[in-house]
């Protein structure tokens, strides 16, 4: 060093941590440049060139390209916009890793073949506009023309998946089986026959406040199940009348076989464990408290009146 004010590069390389490499490196992209040379021709800076360095490398600490930290130390961009624009492309960054995350999530936990995983990466990366039309879809197959009733515009509501705009791995995962289910012909069919008898309680019944027939069930079934009376036992047959009375009432039957076989198609359709995987999966992606599984309810009364028929 010649004076105080002038530092070799390796003066630099010594206060700043940095390798020479570096410090040349970045010398000849114009972002921390010599104030000169001198007559042997070996470069010179000024002082403030190492807290310029510090600078330098704290922006490359934070992700920033070269040519970015040039124009925020040239004055060409501000330091807060630069970090706005950072912070929003980071944004993408972590969604996309938590995307990827979750898909090796996926294929760990379902054991996923080759042709399985063909349909994964697109389902997981869909669009907002893309998932919403795969979910009406689904949603208007179910429940058709009913759609214009306010109750069933409710429903529909409460079954519709809506993923964060930043999920966590877990409803992204939970969001590719839901979206695997709503392409379930099958599925969709047992989804039909609880939204028809739905419909036609509404008929029987009027557009007023009544109970629904899961619920009207959960209350006639649930001290038997407290009770763990055991529902092909002589003790279980007044509970089974309680339960093909208030079912004839619902669908507006005599009490008789023809009542117990609709309870029974009935008990079959809401009783599917695809139906209550979609009520999971649905709270973990819409991040809702887990639904309350009725399978006891439905698997009691199946046998019940099974034993009974």
């Amino acid at each position: 060093m010649e004076d105080d004010t002038w530092l070799s590069i390796g003066d630099l390389a010594r206060r700043t941590g940095l390798a020479v490499k570096t410090i040349r490196y970045y010398a000849d992209r114009g972002i921390v440049p010599p104030a000169g040379r001198n007559a042997a021709g070996h470069r010179r800076y000024r002082a403030d060139s190492a807290a310029r360095l510090t600078f330098v490398r704290t922006l490359r600490d934070l992700g920033l390209d070269l040519e970015t930290i040039r124009k925020v130390v040239d004055r060409e961009a501000t330091l807060p916009d630069v970090a706005a624009q950072h912070a929003d492309a980071l944004a993408v960054q972590i969604r996309v890793l938590r995307i990827q995350r979750a898909l090796l999530q996926a294929v760990t936990e379902r054991g996923s073949t080759p042709e399985a995983m063909a349909t994964v990466p697109a389902l997981a990366t869909m669009a907002e506009r893309e998932r919403r039309e795969l979910i009406n879809a689904f949603l208007g197959g179910v429940f058709g023309g009913a759609a214009s009733d306010a109750a069933v515009h409710g429903i529909m509501r409460t079954l519709t998946p809506e993923l964060p705009d930043e999920p966590e791995p877990e409803q992204i995962t939970a969001w590719l089986e839901l979206a695997e289910l709503m392409q379930d012909n099958e599925f969709r069919e047992v989804m039909v026959g609880v939204t028809d008898h739905f419909a036609a309680d509404r008929a029987h019944h009027g557009a007023g406040v009544h109970r629904d027939t899961a619920a009207v069930m959960c209350d006639l079934v649930g001290p038997a199940l407290t009770a763990s009376v055991d529902p092909v036992s002589p003790e279980a047959a007044p509970v089974v009348d309680d339960v093909v009375a208030a079912f004839a009432r619902i669908v507006d039957l005599p009490v008789g076989p023809q009542a117990r076989r609709r309870l029974l198609d009935w008990v079959a359709l809401v009783a599917d464990p695809r139906r209550e995987r979609y009520l999971e999966l649905l709270a973990v992606v819409n991040g809702w408290s887990p639904p309350e599984t009725l399978s006891p309810v439905f698997n009691w009364i199946e046998r019940a009146v099974a034993a009974q028929q």
